[in-house]
């Protein structure tokens, strides 16, 4: 394992190419940002070793290096990444500062011809890379990307996450994870692959806070690259372990949403509002179930005098306007259970899935208005956005 500091970056990274020229030049350079995530990168690099190792490869694979990039982070992997030194593995470390800079990083000091570019939270299955060898031969292409399933062992909560982000249900379809998608399919940078001379042409990743594996994607399709999805070469991906976390990560994505679209004008399309639409008509079915106990009550406060029949409307109407405000999301929550119950055969992973795809809608869906009203209403600018020159290069 080779190891790199920001600090001896120059000295350390020319004495590693010319090193590694003397003994065999990888087809792939595996690239995975990290920010305190030792265990799963762990886990990561135990998929990895499953596809080949010291560059011999296995199953007709390609040899191969690793490039773990070390985000400063306080609790690091280093000690897990020394445990998989069968690998062509090189640790680099340096100051945080997102995981785009982090990758770009790497990317800067990759050899193989092909960048593929994974988050820490995926693991491998066996035949991954056997799948975009076999992909590659059938199509040709510049830039690629593939799917995420959950796999057996996760938690419910991290299937109904899954389920959640993957479902035609909900945003699924328009993610372009499947080739009968709602949009364009356009590689994620939970697991994107690019060609190394078309990174180097486009400049990789911009310091963006959120939305940076998307814009990359654009400006892939942009340049006139071909940029398909590869249905074979699918990972098993974790994603967020908390409602809460998961929350925040989509109100982010559907915030970058407006950026993209103010970045790439003609990007944006009817279905990105879906969201928006879908928590918009949630907030008034609230407010109408609000105001169908208010009534009810109401009603049944004046029922307590003899002979009010206005008391009694009163009650009927409100109890009546309460239903009709309910059932529609008791309809939809219905649907998302049963759909995920039976894809997880998991009851209780169905309940979460519910209540995962409703954080999931609402969180895009209010990041998208909020973003809406700051960026286009108000025209005020975004810190990180606006404020970065490299974004307008």
């Amino acid at each position: 394992m080779k190891k790199e500091s920001q600090k001896t970056q120059r000295c350390g990274i020319f004495l590693y190419i010319c090193a590694a020229k003397d003994a065999f030049m990888p087809k792939y350079s595996i690239i995975i940002p990290v920010f305190n995530r030792p265990d799963e990168v762990d886990e990561l690099l135990t998929s990895l070793e499953a596809q080949g190792s010291n560059g011999a490869g296995k199953r007709d694979v390609p040899a191969f290096e690793v490039i773990v990039v070390e985000d400063g982070s306080t609790t690091t992997c280093e000690a897990a990444c020394r445990r998989h030194a069968g690998l062509d593995i090189t640790y680099l470390v340096k100051a945080n500062g997102g995981p785009g800079p982090a990758r770009n990083y790497g990317a800067a000091r990759a050899r193989g011809e092909w960048l593929i570019v994974l988050d820490s939270d995926v693991i491998l299955p066996p035949g991954y890379l056997q799948a975009i060898e076999t992909e590659l031969a059938t199509a040709p292409a510049d830039a690629f990307g593939g799917p995420d399933r959950a796999h057996p062992a996760f938690t419910p909560t991290q299937k109904a996450i899954n389920y959640a982000m993957t479902s035609a249900f909900t945003t699924g379809g328009i993610r372009g994870g499947s080739k009968k998608g709602l949009d364009r399919f356009f590689p994620r940078s939970f697991n994107m692959g690019v060609a190394a001379d078309l990174w180097r042409r486009l400049g990789g990743f911009r310091p963006m806070r959120f939305g940076e594996d998307i814009d990359f994607s654009y400006r892939i399709v942009e340049s006139g690259a071909r940029c398909r999805l590869m249905p074979g070469a699918w990972v098993w991906h974790k994603r967020r372990t908390s409602f809460r976390q998961f929350f925040r990560q989509v109100r982010n994505s559907g915030a970058a949403r407006i950026n993209l679209a103010l970045l790439h004008p003609g990007t944006m399309k009817p279905v990105h509002t879906l969201p928006a639409l879908f928590t918009i008509g949630l907030a008034t079915l609230a407010a109408m179930a609000l105001a169908g106990v208010i009534l009810a009550v109401v009603g049944l406060a004046g029922s307590c005098q003899p002979g009010c029949n206005m008391s009694l409307v009163l009650t009927y109407a409100g109890t009546a306007l309460t239903l009709c405000a309910l059932l529609p999301p008791a309809a939809l929550a219905l649907l998302f259970a049963t759909d995920a119950a039976i894809r997880n055969r998991s009851l209780r992973v169905g309940l979460l899935a519910a209540y995962a795809s409703f954080i999931q809608l609402t969180g895009y869906g209010s990041g998208f208005i909020s973003a809406f009203w700051r960026r286009i209403i108000l025209r005020r600018k975004d810190e990180g956005f606006d404020d970065n020159k490299k974004l307008y290069a």
